[in-house]
């Protein structure tokens, strides 16, 4: 049985070898009558099909081999991903020729071409090793409305917000703790606008941001178990006392100027939010000393007492954070603080796009006073938001308003704001910041900073106030409170949100409050009316306008950027979610539509 088996099998082996070799000189001989030898295309590609044999009754069957066999034809045209294409000049508008692709009668134009022509967006992306073109017809995206709006909630999406990064945002001011806008004016001055948007972006990402990691370095208020880590060279010192007016115990320093000064070495520290308690009995400074990604010595920010705004030279950016002859607290993001100094160069040997902090090294104190409670954290969200607060009271004027110190205009056909003029637009988000400064505090100076803010709304715009009046019945409140009024469309939004935080927080109170509560109330029922009747207004059937200019001054339409264009539909997400008159879903819809090509119907 063994040995009929393997006559069995090896005969089979016979069998199969006989039919494998007959194939392969079936193929080899096919090819070679097809002009060529056997060829294994891409994966992907299509080969080209051979010319079908001649029907039953055409041509003749004594045909001449050249006949049958014909010469190969020339080259085939370039090949793209398996589609033949040639060029071919494309006349645009009767105007330009620009050379595009043809396949059969489809026409291909540079992408290069249509994003400019057309404002569209793309790139090519790669996942997983693959290309894919990814095509956008907007740059921007709407967020996700997470719950409904409220006045102790993340002010809409300002979580994403980073004021301080801004190109028009000169530095954070020491003196201040707010920032200082070069956006109408290269020597820097203070917007309400955008220190409230400072405070209101801090404000949110502390509720929507984990917990920062907070190192303490040194605290004098329990005794030491063994010595400080503070360096003192000669000629300086450093003391343990008790300071009567914090009821703390505090460290006390003298460190001359021309000295090395008073150091605390900080453990190679990679988080670049820094915090002390400080106070100066004389001029004096602390000086932070930082590795970054330049090569070469450290970087050394400075915080003097004086009112130097911001100085560069070398490797030393100075701050001047005032007197600090009474106790604070000095919080600086020492990232923001080093490359808002270097972007202050304008040397090819320092680009600040690059250089970033690796570790602070050091703290040095000089001068005479006392310190307490130094820490390194990974934010201070808090401190911004209430930096942002207090500089809001400190700085209202006894009509309720945040004048603008600067020139503004608006375009050809609108008179310029002269410095002084109010904006409903920093009104509102004043009134939105304050409001949360109280909630958090409970304190009545906040509160009663925001009902004052109501004043500018009442007033004209001619009468250095902020409402305008659209065809003698809609009362409309001016982001710029122009000469003829310009009806900016998000500012007037950003003025009711402040008076629905306003309203929904003073309104419960009694007395004074309670009054000041129904007439936030009042102007923000006049101002929705308006809204929902003039929407429409700024509709374009394909994106939305800026403002009214269009209508007032009789000139082109002012579009919206697509920024512009989602904060319109961020800002109307919202109201949606405080009041329910369809108008809001239904344009939020549509406008978002837009974002993706829609376009209204044509008659």
């Amino acid at each position: 049985m063994r040995c009929l088996a393997a006559r069995v099998n090896y005969k089979t082996l016979i069998v199969i070898c006989t039919l494998f070799t007959l194939v392969t000189v079936l193929l080899w001989n096919r090819c070679s009558n097809q002009g060529g030898p056997l060829r294994f295309l891409p994966r992907g590609i299509l080969p080209v099909a051979p010319p079908s044999p001649p029907r039953e009754g055409q041509g003749d069957a004594s045909v001449s081999s050249q006949q049958q066999h014909p010469p190969q034809p020339p080259e085939p045209p370039p090949v793209a991903g398996g589609a033949k294409y040639e060029e071919v000049d494309c006349l645009i508008n009767d105007d330009v020729t620009i050379k595009g692709r043809r396949e059969g009668s489809e026409i291909y134009l540079p992408f290069s071409w249509m994003e400019k022509y057309f404002e569209v967006y793309g790139k090519v992306i790669q996942y997983d090793g693959y290309d894919r073109f990814e095509f956008q017809h907007s740059y921007s995206k709407v967020y996700a409305q997470r719950e409904p709006y409220h006045p102790h909630g993340v002010f809409m999406s300002f979580e994403g917000y980073n004021v301080e990064v801004r190109d028009r945002v000169k530095c954070i001011s020491g003196v201040e703790g707010v920032p200082l806008s070069t956006q109408w004016g290269p020597q820097g001055y203070f917007y309400a606008i955008q220190i409230a948007q400072y405070g209101l972006s801090h404000y949110s990402k502390n509720l929507t941001e984990r917990p920062p990691h907070v190192e303490l370095y040194d605290t004098a208020e329990e005794r030491d178990a063994s010595p400080p880590l503070w360096d003192v060279p000669k000629g300086c010192s450093l003391s343990r006392v008790r300071d009567k007016n914090r009821s703390t115990w505090v460290r006390q320093f003298s460190a001359p100027e021309s000295s090395d000064g008073v150091s605390l070495p900080l453990g190679n520290s990679k988080d670049f939010i820094l915090s002390l308690d400080l106070r100066f009995t004389s001029n004096g400074s602390v000086s932070v000393v930082l590795e970054t990604t330049e090569k070469g010595a450290p970087f050394v920010l400075h915080y003097v007492t004086s009112s130097t705004l911001i100085a560069f030279r070398d490797r030393d950016i100075t701050y001047g954070i005032g007197a600090r002859a009474t106790w604070s607290t000095l919080t600086r993001d020492l990232l923001t603080d080093l490359r808002k100094g270097i972007g202050l160069s304008n040397t090819k040997a320092v680009k600040a796009t690059k250089i970033m902090p690796r570790r602070v090294v050091r703290v040095v104190l000089r001068g005479r006073g006392s310190v307490d409670n130094v820490t390194i954290s990974t934010t201070a969200h808090m401190a911004a938001f209430f930096a942002a607060s207090d500089w809001l009271v400190r700085n209202q004027d006894e009509r309720g308003g945040w004048p603008i110190m600067v020139t503004r205009k608006l375009g050809e056909g609108f008179r310029p704001l002269e410095p002084g003029w109010y904006s409903a637009m920093a009104q509102g988000q004043a009134m939105s910041t304050l409001v949360r400064a109280y909630l958090l505090t409970r304190d009545q100076v906040y509160l009663q900073a925001a009902l004052k803010a109501t004043g500018p709304y009442t007033q004209p715009s001619a009468q250095h106030g902020v409402k305008a009046v659209f065809m003698n019945r809609y009362d409309w409140y001016e982001e710029y409170p122009t000469t003829p009024a310009s009806f900016v469309l998000n500012g007037f939004i950003y003025s009711l949100l402040g008076l629905y935080d306003l309203s929904e927080t003073a309104g419960g109170s009694g007395g004074e409050l309670a009054a000041g509560g129904r007439e936030a109330a009042r102007l923000l029922a006049r101002g929705m009316e308006s809204l929902k009747a003039m929407l429409p207004l700024f509709d374009t059937g394909s994106g939305s306008v800026y403002d009214l200019r269009h209508f007032v001054l009789g000139a082109a339409p002012n579009l919206a950027r697509w920024d512009y264009h989602t904060t319109h539909i961020n800002q109307l997400q919202l109201l949606a979610s405080i009041d329910g008159a369809p108008v809001f879903r239904e344009v939020v819809k549509r406008w978002k539509g837009y974002l993706k090509g829609l376009r209204a119907k044509h008659n």
